[in-house]
């Protein structure tokens, strides 16, 4: 068993209380490896959107479509 699934197993049965059932939990435990390296790869080249009026630009449009109702955002 390699580093990370054995941690990923401990992990589980700290946090949940349970073990990795069987092979097919274990396999896709390891394919976790594979999403978070693809997630550590794009560290550094997402950003937030350089006009942040965009947001209150579609909140202001909202607002004025359904004025005097009251809205659950």
């Amino acid at each position: 068993m390699d580093q990370f699934l054995a941690e990923t197993e401990v992990t589980i049965a700290r946090w949940h209380g349970v073990a990795a059932p069987n092979e097919p939990a274990r396999r896709m435990a390891a394919d976790l490896v594979n999403t978070i390296a693809a997630f550590e790869a794009l560290r550094g080249t997402l950003q937030f959107e350089d006009e942040p009026s965009s947001f209150e630009a579609a909140l202001h449009d909202t607002m004025t479509k359904h004025k005097g109702e009251y809205l659950m955002l």
